[in-house]
């Protein structure tokens, strides 16, 4: 029997339609999903929305329809765009489903016989837009009360509710989370959860609404609506079934392997559900995930700001595979990231379009042209081989353990690793010389096999993260419908292509683009919403009446600031620090410059290419003290010519006084890796 993966999405709001931050998580759960199912596991990948709320009651109103008709187009736009991105999940959960509403009220009335839930009533501060309540302390500001999450001011009400007893499994959560540190990740994440929340204890939480009626009624009492810490997060049972007649799916995939959430609602998950869950007598969820979020440089991305990206004007321009590469490989996972267009085609450029794009088409044209399209049998092996070989065949195990803990900018690096490898490998051996004698045929022969063999398991190690690009680039090779050469356990053993298969080039994998022109396609596809966004700005400062703010200054700080400052460069935007391109690059040789005493010159590996930059740091380090370091290189510095060297880049170093120290990181991280 087959081992089982059970993996969830966060249930999206559709309030409005998803910007590409939304599709981020979506992505991450499809790339892990894909992976399990390649390594043999039976796995279930749920993902879905969470229509109810007096948030989508009011919106709907202000469209002047019902919620679902208000809805139901929304989370239509929504299935289309996980179809546009190949989201491979198993089920779509949506909260309006009879399915889930007759489970949750099951759960309600579990609860409340068990008298977990219990009648009372609140009185505090009430944010609509974020769906929170606060208390006097958490709202308080100095122009009134406003919600800590999103600025808006907060309303004060008072209403009978139903309350869970949340202090009643506190120690017992706590116990948990320190005997099983995995259950939260990050780990910054787990020791936020348990400083800020869990050790200064515990508030009963209120579980109903009594001023609005858009959503599940508590059965006993239907003027109450069950509110979203049970409506929503129930949903992760009952898409399994859970308290239903067919609870097979719940018995087999349940608890699930892991939560994928955003950090924002991290405390809902890691301690509103695993409560209630033990209120149930029902096992916890093995991992919940907070990763961090996908930013613009002006901050995180809002309708508000008009800052967001259109996923589907990038899948319909650039390609799923280009949307969910960069997503992936752009941004650690777990941390914030910021999206840039500029880097956005960067990555397009030399990541797709130049490296794996162009390596397959070079090799196919290799292959046509000295061997009329049949992929040769390797004969005389040269020097460069074992190297590439070696690095093939293991880069399938660090692949592996990069997506077990979800580092999937790392695991994606080690295959690019390969792949400028292979590129090298062109450059070493030369096949267009290998060609013009026939004393060097078979020598010819065994670069071309190894030239598509590499390729092979390149495109087999990167079907988690992109899923078109494989199937284009077995067809290419002939081995679209051949299994054995294209399975997973393949992408570890050298060999695995056969020679024979016939090669035909086809259609360009990875277009190269016009920088400048697709700047402007971005930029011009987000100038409604940023207008958009300065009408609403103009508005409420229409309605703030000219209220202005003023600062007072004390003179001795602003003294001290200023002589401070006066060491210090012109403060910039984060889109400038954005232009720079800060790599890992890996120190392969390093001699003496032959012109200049103070020069040094660096061979480096940036995992994609090799280049050479010029350093004046012969005073500091001498030539075998560098080799091996990882060292961090400003990678789009324009290229320039030092005393008849050129240097393409800039390694970056720490100097105070007569001192100078390089930057450098950790051996472990792979050339190439984008430094923030």
């Amino acid at each position: 029997m087959k081992p089982t993966y059970y993996i969830t999405t966060p249930i999206y709001y559709p309030s409005n339609k998803l910007h590409i931050g939304n599709a981020y998580t979506t992505i991450a759960c499809d790339a892990l999903a894909r992976y399990k199912r390649l390594r043999g596991y039976d796995v279930y990948y749920l993902t879905g929305t969470d229509e109810h709320g007096q948030k989508l009651q009011e919106r709907a109103a202000e469209e002047g329809k019902q919620p679902l008709e208000f809805i139901d187009p929304i989370v239509g736009w929504i299935r289309d765009l996980w179809d546009r991105l190949d989201i491979s999940y198993d089920d779509f959960i949506r909260t309006t489903q009879p399915r889930h509403k007759e489970v949750v009220e099951k759960i309600f009335q579990l609860l409340l016989d068990k008298g977990d839930i219990y009648l009372g009533e609140y009185e505090g501060y009430y944010c609509v837009p974020c769906e929170a309540f606060w208390t006097e302390t958490q709202s308080k500001t100095d122009t009134g009360h406003n919600c800590p999450d999103c600025g808006r001011e907060v309303k004060m009400v008072k209403e009978q509710n139903y309350f869970f007893r949340m202090s009643k499994y506190q120690d017992r959560l706590l116990k948990h989370i320190e005997e099983h540190p995995e259950f939260i990740q990050p780990e910054s994440r787990r020791n936020e959860m348990i400083n800020n929340f869990l050790k200064p204890g515990l508030q009963d939480l209120s579980v109903s609404r009594s001023t609005f009626d858009w959503g599940v009624k508590v059965p006993s009492d239907p003027k109450h609506v069950i509110y979203v810490w049970i409506d929503a997060l129930a949903n992760y049972i009952t898409a399994l079934g859970y308290l239903t007649d067919d609870d097979s799916k719940y018995r087999r995939y349940w608890p699930a392997d892991v939560h994928m959430v955003g950090k924002d609602i991290l405390r809902f998950h890691t301690i509103y559900w695993p409560i209630v869950l033990m209120a149930l007598d029902l096992p916890l969820p093995k991992q919940v995930f907070g990763h961090g979020w996908l930013l613009m440089p002006d901050g995180k991305m809002s309708k508000s700001k008009g800052n967001v990206i259109d996923p589907k004007l990038l899948i319909e321009r650039y390609g799923s595979d280009s949307v969910r590469y960069f997503l992936l490989r752009e941004i650690n996972f777990g941390q914030d990231g910021v999206f840039t267009p500029e880097s956005f085609v960067q990555r397009l450029n030399y990541d797709l379009a130049n490296d794996i794009g162009n390596l397959l088409s070079r090799t196919a044209t290799m292959i046509e042209k000295y061997y009329d399209g049949t992929v040769p049998a390797p004969q005389d092996a040269g020097e460069p081989d074992e190297d590439l070989i070696s690095l093939a065949v293991k880069t399938k195990g660090l692949v592996e353990g990069h997506v077990e803990e979800m580092r999937f900018s790392n695991a994606l690096a080690h295959i690019w690793e390969l792949v400028g490898r292979t590129n090298k490998y062109i450059d070493e051996t030369m096949p267009w010389n290998l060609a013009k004698s026939e004393e060097t045929k078979g020598r010819l022969a065994t670069v071309m096999y190894n030239l598509a063999e590499s390729i092979r398991i390149s495109s087999i190690l990167i079907q988690p993260f992109m899923t078109k690009a494989p199937a284009k680039i077995w067809d290419q090779l002939g081995i679209l419908d051949n299994e054995e050469a294209t399975s997973w356990e393949s992408a570890g053993v050298w060999g695995g292509l056969p020679a024979g298969s016939i090669v035909s080039r086809k259609e360009i994998l990875f277009p190269r683009l016009d920088v400048q022109a697709e700047l402007d396609f971005i930029d011009e596809s987000t100038a409604e919403a940023r207008r958009q966004a300065e009408e609403n700005k103009k508005k409420q400062e229409g309605q703030a009446g000219g209220n202005s703010v003023s600062e007072t200054t004390n003179p001795d700080t602003a003294a001290a600031s200023a002589e401070k400052q006066a060491d210090t460069k012109e403060a910039i935007g984060i889109d400038d620090f954005a232009k720079v391109e800060l790599r890992v690059a890996q120190v392969m040789e390093c001699t003496k410059h032959p012109n200049a005493d103070k020069l040094l010159v660096l061979q480096l590996d940036l995992g994609y290419e090799k280049r050479q930059v010029v350093s004046g740091i012969a005073k500091y380090y001498s030539p075998e003290d560098l080799v091996g370091k990882k060292v961090i290189v400003v990678a789009n510095l324009k290229p320039v010519k030092l005393r008849g060297e050129m240097s393409q880049g800039m390694i970056l170093a720490a100097s105070e006084g007569d001192q100078l120290t390089l930057a450098t990181v950790d051996p472990s991280m792979p050339n190439g890796a984008i430094v923030k």
